[in-house]
Formats: structure tokens, C-alpha cells, sequence
């Protein structure tokens, strides 16, 4: 069959994480990891849904698009469709149906190929990112925090946490429930510190692609009122902690190359540093 585009039904979406979840290599370029999208369902799986794009052919799914806001498209290619110039060259010629007019950017750390067509195309480098991943081949040191995995009857602690570490969030516990309710989630826990007081003071959400594959970070933050007294670190190395619970072989996370304060909160949780990464970026 050729290669088509489209996008996919409710029902599609847990075929895509597969798909998403088997495409995750150590010590390679990050791609859309099943985490973004598990993380996304927090506003529910319609939502998720319309924002999802899918490059199927002969062989299923070759790659997978997600919207993550008005004119920024984050992709992934199969590692062995990266090589591929009727893929690469469909989906370039589909990013016009895909993302609107005018000025747009792409996440795709997917090989050379899509990356030469890309400049040919006329796209150029946007904002630099920070990959970063630690190794979960051995135990990773205590955090130093008290560590809750979040259930049913503690969503409100883990949302207002959120809610103070990101400024203008409306994460509650009813969209906890939702994003709980997705089959994402069913390999990611939603972990929350508390001090010696007793205090919420961080929380991070970890999601596993699988037993022997790298887990993502997604989100981390540190209630605005803690600052300062390495809950970061902390709560990082509880995040590494659980995914090498949960079979994850690395744990990995890519931050804006500006945020120098979050990358340095990596680096002292035992993450190595990779080289910046860019983002495409179409003039309008």
C-alpha cells in the first residue's frame, strides 16, 4: 500500500504508543516518546487524538506526529524508516496539511535524511535543546526525600504541587484521574517528595517505553515556595529510581538549552549531558 497519513480514532491510539514505545533506543537522538502522549491524555483521550498524526504503509506505522501547540510539530520515525526517501519525502509534503500557515517549528531528531530535505526545504535551526540520560544499570542513590507514588485518594496532593512548581497551570485532580485512566499510564507512576516537615515540596511523572528501554521525565518541578535546597536533584534521582523499577534500561529527558538552571539539576542527578540539539524552524 502507499504511504498514507491520517489520523487516528480513540481506538488507534493504543497501536501508536506500541509503536512509539518500540522505536526508544539508548544513546540515540530522542524522539516523541509514549510519555508525551500519556502525559497529553490528562485532557482526555479525544483530545489526544486530534492532535495525533500517523504515517502508516506496508509495513504499519513508519512514523508519528504529535501537535503540541497551534505551530509546533514534535515527530518520530521508525529507526528503520529513517533511511527512507519516499517516507521522508511524503512527510515533508504533508507538513503544509498539518501545520498552519506561516511561521511553524518541528521537533525531529530523526536522521540526516529528514534533516538535509528539511534544509533544502528552506526550514532553519530554531531553539536549542539539552538532551540529557542516565544510565539505570545500577541502583540509584537514595533521593533523601519521602517518596509517595500518587493514587486514587492523594491526586490533589500531586496537582497543587504541580500547580505551584508551573506558573499559570490548571492541573487538578480530576485531570489526574484522566490522565491515570490512559494506557500510558499503565507503565508510569506520578511520584511526590515531601521534607522533613512533612511539607509537598516536588513531584515528577516517569513513564516506561518497556523493560529494556530508555523511561522519560515528564513533568518535574519544585513547588515555588521550596526552591533553592536541591529538591530538584531529589526528586530527579526518586524519578531515575522508578524506572529502573519499573525495567527502564536509562532515563531520559530533554530540556530547553536556555533553562541552565534545570540543566545543571540533571547533571548533579548523574545525567549525562549530550550535545544541543535543535529544533527546524519554517519562516513564514
Amino acid at each position: 500500500m502507499p504511504i498514507e497519513l491520517f489520523r487516528p480514532d480513540v481506538a488507534d491510539l493504543p497501536g501508536v504508543l506500541r509503536a512509539l514505545a518500540s522505536w526508544q533506543r539508548d544513546r540515540s537522538p530522542m524522539q516523541l516518546h509514549p510519555g508525551d502522549l500519556g502525559w497529553q491524555w490528562r485532557f482526555g483521550a479525544e483530545n489526544v487524538a486530534e492532535l495525533v498524526r500517523v504515517w502508516r504503509g506496508d509495513d504499519g506505522i513508519q512514523a508519528v506526529g504529535f501537535l503540541d501547540g497551534p505551530d509546533l510539530l514534535r515527530l518520530a520515525i521508525a529507526p528503520d524508516q529513517q533511511a527512507s526517501h519516499a517516507l521522508i519525502a511524503r512527510i515533508v509534503d504533508d507538513f503544509p496539511r498539518i501545520l498552519p500557515e506561516g511561521d511553524a517549528s518541528l521537533e525531529a531528531r530523526c536522521g540526516e535524511l529528514l534533516a538535509g530535505t528539511l534544509s533544502a526545504a528552506g526550514w532553519t535551526p530554531d531553539e536549542p535543546w539539552t538532551p540529557l540520560e542516565r544510565d539505570l544499570a545500577s541502583p540509584v542513590p537514595e533521593s533523601g526525600l519521602r517518596i509517595e507514588v500518587t493514587d486514587e485518594s492523594r491526586a490533589e496532593v500531586r496537582a497543587a504541587v504541580h500547580r505551584a512548581s508551573f506558573t499559570g497551570s490548571v492541573f487538578s485532580a480530576e485531570r489526574w484521574h484522566t490522565l491515570a485512566s490512559g494506557p500510558a499510564y499503565s507503565d508510569a507512576r506520578c511520584l511526590v517528595g515531601f521534607d522533613d516537615e512533612g511539607e509537598a515540596v516536588a513531584a515528577a511523572t516517569v513513564w516506561s517505553a518497556g523493560a529494556g528501554r530508555p523511561g522519560l521525565l515528564e513533568p518535574v518541578g519544585v513547588h515555588s515556595d521550596h526552591r533553592g535546597r536541591g529538591h530538584g536533584t531529589a526528586i530527579t534521582l526518586a524519578a531515575a529510581a522508578a524506572l529502573r523499577d519499573l525495567g527502564s534500561s536509562s532515563a531520559v529527558v530533554c530540556t530547553p538549552s536556555a533553562n541552565v538552571g534545570a540543566v545543571a539539576t540533571y547533571v548533579a542527578a548523574g545525567f549525562e549531558r549530550f550535545e544541543d540539539v535543535r529544533d527546524f524552524r519554517r519562516p513564514a
